[in-house]
């Protein structure tokens, strides 16, 4: 049996989707849905399983998903791949259910219409399936109104025929009561077949007309007949998203999209026939071998179909991007077919729909790639070994601190510093700092100082803890560790600065440089023109998350420390306020946003808060006008 946390997966999507577990032999054994992949698959690896649950998990070997839009597109993919995979453990402990179908029995002298979860029968006519029944049923109901087809079992209309009496559906208008008479058997069908016809085409043609008539009859100030035309639209409507999640019928084709992130790329691909996806796949670039100035497209096509037999082509594939050279593309998979092969770039539809979820599916996996590479002992030596060499460092930078600065027009500047050891990050010993805006204004000013104010507490830790060591065996505090290397988010100017401080603290022993994000170049102390290193370098990539983690953390941190300016500002504002009350707000709330959302009573209860002085808050608040903030780079957006 295998231990599931050894293929337990990492970056799980908190999104809708189907999961598939496999055993040694690549055998799909379970698959299910969720709502959220990342709650449901999370599960899995817990203590405390089910005996099933627990002897699938030490089954399987692996784990993939498949991201969809909704939980209902989950629901139908769920229930396609189990009847195409048969796993064992669907069949053990989950209802493998049939979802249910209408049914038009238009072979008859007289067609009926019901709903059905048998198997399909010859001379009847089937619509679905339906993924939500509780929709279909109201469906149901709403046709026998409009289409007043009949619905009653054989043995009841033959009744009916004997004793001339229709039922209750007739008496409520939901059947035309062919078995008393009341339409011929033409007529009969002829309002069976405008339902097929109906059911065929789709509800655009009848929704628009109901709402007209609903307008009417409210006007007209028939409120009762209003209702039930208002309460028929919202059926349909709920009967168009019940079967949202099956594509057209029609559909047929391979659709394949690629998500680029940086210097890094993954594609992804839904095989889909006749309006059934068949299986999903997503594959990484590999850049290692890709030249410069390669079409990334023709790399993924020679991954996906350079084994396939003529048969595994479709004769149409959709991309979400125009590949460089199209026609090459489409003769090399021609010849492999012996048939056209023809290559699209949908623009609207359902083609570009499906295209965008297939694209989410290839960034999920591209997330997954990274968070295994960042945790990988082999890559983040050769990372570090990199570094070493390409920046002529004098011994391997086994710990790295990165430092950025956060600073919108000259206010609430903060930094922050990320410490990384071995190549992974170690969160522990992570350092927020709040710059002295009256000595450091702009961005150079304020790296000089937090190299400043780190270098220096690194000295007096050092210092201060040998002695202690010495004397009773303790460990040295965390700023008393020294980094081998200092990176700083930014180029020439940044670095120029640090160097300044480092050279003022008479620090000679540990290395530094800058990442600039414009064209990713290394900035080394004292140059004029930066390192280029190669783009698929592992020093690079290491340089690359080690720079964006500390702008997340300088970001995370500036965005908490506006607020909390902002609420102090604007609490000043409000005469009634006194040092106290301010103090009160301040602890319970923390931030505008917290305060804008609270009620009148919310306020009210705070300490020292009456009703009074809480309506004269609420009036403030409710009169601001709060700049908008772009939540990714702590910028103030223009209004």
């Amino acid at each position: 049996m295998v231990e599931p946390s050894s293929y337990r997966p990492r970056e799980i999507p908190e999104e809708p989707g189907v999961y598939r577990f496999y055993n040694a032999d690549d055998k799909v054994i379970y698959v299910g849905k969720a709502k959220n992949l990342k709650n449901r698959l999370t599960t899995y690896f817990g203590s405390n399983l089910a005996q099933k649950t627990y002897r699938m998990v030490h089954e399987a070997v692996r784990v993939d998903w498949t991201i969809v839009a909704t939980e209902l597109e989950a629901l139908a993919l769920e229930f396609s791949w189990i009847k195409q995979y048969h796993p064992t453990y669907n069949v053990q402990f989950k209802d493998d259910k049939s979802y249910p179908y209408l049914a038009i029995s238009m072979a008859d002298e007289f067609p009926r219409i019901f709903i059905t979860r048998k198997e399909k029968r010859p001379g009847l006519k089937y619509f679905g399936p339906y993924t939500n029944a509780w929709a279909l049923r109201n469906t149901y109901e709403v046709l026998l109104k409009v289409f007043p087809v009949r619905s009653c079992s054989a043995g009841n209309f033959q009744r009916a025929q004997r004793t001339k009496r229709q039922c209750l559906l007739g008496d409520i208008g939901k059947c035309a009561a062919p078995c008393v008479g009341w339409v011929t058997p033409q007529e009969h069908r002829e309002i069976a077949e405008n339902l097929d016809s109906f059911m065929e085409k789709g509800m655009e043609n009848l929704l628009p007309t109901l709402r007209t008539e609903m307008e009417s009859a409210s006007a007209s100030e028939e409120f009762e007949r209003a209702a039930r035309l208002r309460d028929q639209i919202e059926s349909f409507e709920k009967a168009q998203r019940s079967t949202q999640g099956n594509l057209s019928d029609d559909l047929d084709g391979d659709f394949i999209s690629i998500h680029e992130e940086g210097l890094h790329a993954a594609g992804s691909i839904f095989m889909v026939r006749r309006g059934s996806i068949k299986g999903s796949r997503s594959w990484i670039v590999d850049q290692e071998k890709a030249l410069e100035g390669d079409d990334q497209i023709a790399s993924l096509f020679f991954s996906i179909y350079s084994q396939s037999t003529p048969t595994d082509i479709p004769h149409e594939i959709f991309l979400n991007q125009e590949p460089v050279d199209r026609t090459a593309l489409e003769d090399w998979l021609s010849s492999i077919r012996g048939a056209r092969v023809a290559i699209k770039v949908p623009q609207r539809g359902e083609k570009v729909e499906l295209l965008q979820t297939v694209e989410r599916n290839a960034h999920y996996a591209l997330v997954q790639y990274l968070s295994k590479r960042a945790t990988d002992a082999a890559v983040s030596g050769k990372a570090l070994l990199e570094l070493e060499e390409e920046l002529q460092l004098s011994r391997t930078p086994l710990r790295i601190e990165c430092y950025d600065i956060s600073n919108i027009s000259g206010t609430t500047v903060v930094a922050s510093m990320v410490v990384f050891e071995d190549g992974l990050a170690k969160k522990s010993e992570y350092r927020r700092f709040i710059i002295d805006t009256d000595t450091a204004q702009d961005d150079t000013r304020a790296m000089h100082q937090v190299i400043t104010r780190r270098m220096k507490r690194l000295l007096a830790d050092r210092d201060v803890n040998k002695s202690e060591v010495a004397e009773t065996g303790g460990k040295l505090s965390k700023f008393a560790y020294p980094p081998q290397l200092i990176v700083v988010d930014g180029g020439a100017p940044q670095v120029a600065a640090a160097a300044r401080a480092l050279d003022e603290l008479g620090i000679t022993d540990v290395a530094l440089c800058g990442l600039a994000k414009r064209l990713e170049e290394v900035w080394m102390p004292g140059d004029k023109d930066p390192l280029i290193l190669p783009r698929t370098s592992e020093g690079m990539y290491l340089l690359q998350r080690i720079r964006d983690e500390a702008h997340r953390f300088a970001i995370t941190f500036h965005r908490s420390r506006r607020s909390k300016v902002m609420l102090e500002s604007l609490l000043d504002e409000i005469p009634q306020l006194g040092e106290t009350r301010r103090a009160a707000l301040l602890d319970r709330f923390g931030s505008v946003t917290a305060m804008r959302k609270a009620s009148a009573d919310d306020l009210a209860a705070t300490p020292g808060i009456g009703a009074t002085i809480a309506a004269i808050i609420y009036s403030h608040l409710q009169s601001l006008s709060i700049p908008a903030v772009d939540m990714n780079t702590g910028e103030i957006l223009d209004s």
